[in-house]
């Protein structure tokens, strides 16, 4: 059998053929994550280059008598910052007496090397991928940057900040809104003006111009949604539409679009702690405003990878050379989730 652990010193284990394969493999699945709001952008450094400048601004231009010099356009000095993304590792090992069972008789029998692969690579596959594996966990805690990043200030595991992005762009975020939700005689209408104006906000800060295909998606936790659902308002909006059906079930992480902007129950993690929206708030997103999400992407610490472009995941095999006795896995990513105007980001509570 010991002939057999010379495998993991094939080209099939190296880092590089390792994590070219499980890029692969689907993703985890994850609401943020999928939203596709984050645009992806590969880096070759350890840090990003962040330029900070107005934009959108409208400025009148004077006008000038026939032949006199034009008016000249100003450009403005632009901000320049770096920020060094950080390192999300997780390692699992496998002990030799683990794998008793997994490599077949048949391949020690026959001498099958090709056997031998293919059992091993069941196993690591299940150890990357199976439920609550070095994959999931990957994506649990870049799920939980995300809501960082939309929410305007990025955590890390221990509750300590990695990123407050208004405060390193210098702006402030929007005061929260109060939906008075908890009023037992809302004013008719009130609430759709409400939303109204808020929508007209959020596409103001976002000066991105007319765009149609820019949309509002608002994350409400849960007595924010369930609120929201049996307001006198929204019942009376939906009175006479198909979708009332929805409302009138109380559907659990159910969806609706009111005022133009898509109202969703985020569902978070079963705790309903390490990954979540606070049960009484809730978190708007412009979706489509080109660069206001990103996903800045930086390479592995590796001679490997030296000044290539990031990658999502990366995987590592190391060997018990001295004992023979294990071999482990690494997972390694370098993400940094930014929201480069943090002014775009409008929240509200439920009362």
């Amino acid at each position: 059998m010991a002939e057999f652990m010379n495998i993991f010193d094939s080209d099939a284990f190296s880092m590089v053929s390792m994590t070219t394969a499980i890029q692969k493999r689907p993703y985890v699945p994850d609401y943020l994550g999928t939203l596709g709001i984050f645009e992806r952008t590969p880096i070759r450094s350890l840090d990003a280059a962040v330029v900070m400048t107005d934009e959108g601004e409208i400025t009148l231009v004077p006008t000038t008598p026939r032949g006199a010099p034009p008016y000249e356009q100003i450009t403005k000095v632009q901000n320049i910052r770096s920020f060094r993304t950080p390192r999300i590792a997780i390692g699992d090992t496998i002990y030799a007496h683990e794998l008793q069972g997994i490599i077949s008789r048949a391949a020690i029998a026959n001498g099958s090397m090709e056997m031998v692969l293919a059992d091993l690579q069941t196993e690591m596959a299940y150890r990357l991928d199976g439920p609550n594996k070095l994959r999931s966990k990957q994506e649990a805690t870049k799920e939980h940057m995300r809501l960082g990043a939309i929410s305007g200030i990025v955590l890390d595991a221990d509750g300590s900040t990695l990123y407050n992005w208004p405060t390193l762009f210098g702006v402030s975020l929007p005061v929260e809104i109060d939906f008075d939700l908890d009023n037992a005689t809302p004013v008719m209408g009130a609430l759709l003006t409400k939303v109204t104006e808020l929508h007209r906000d959020i596409l103001r800060a976002a000066k991105a111009g007319n765009n149609p295909a820019i949309r509002v998606v608002a994350l409400c936790g849960d007595a924010f949604y369930d609120a929201l659902i049996q307001h006198a308002e929204i019942r009376v909006t939906y009175l006479n539409w198909q979708a009332a059906a929805d409302l009138r079930g109380a559907r659990p992480f159910g969806t609706f679009v009111f005022g133009g902007i898509e109202w969703i129950n985020f569902r978070g993690t079963d705790d309903e702690s390490t990954i979540a929206i606070n049960t009484d708030k809730v978190k708007f997103i412009p979706i489509g405003v080109p660069g206001l999400f990103q996903e800045i992407l930086a390479p592995a610490e590796t001679f490997d990878f030296i000044n290539t472009p990031g990658l999502p995941l990366y995987v590592m095999v190391i060997r018990d050379k001295d004992r023979n006795q294990w071999v482990r896995m690494e997972t390694y990513a370098y993400p940094m989730y930014l929201c480069s105007r943090p002014e775009v980001l409008f929240s509200g509570r439920r009362t």
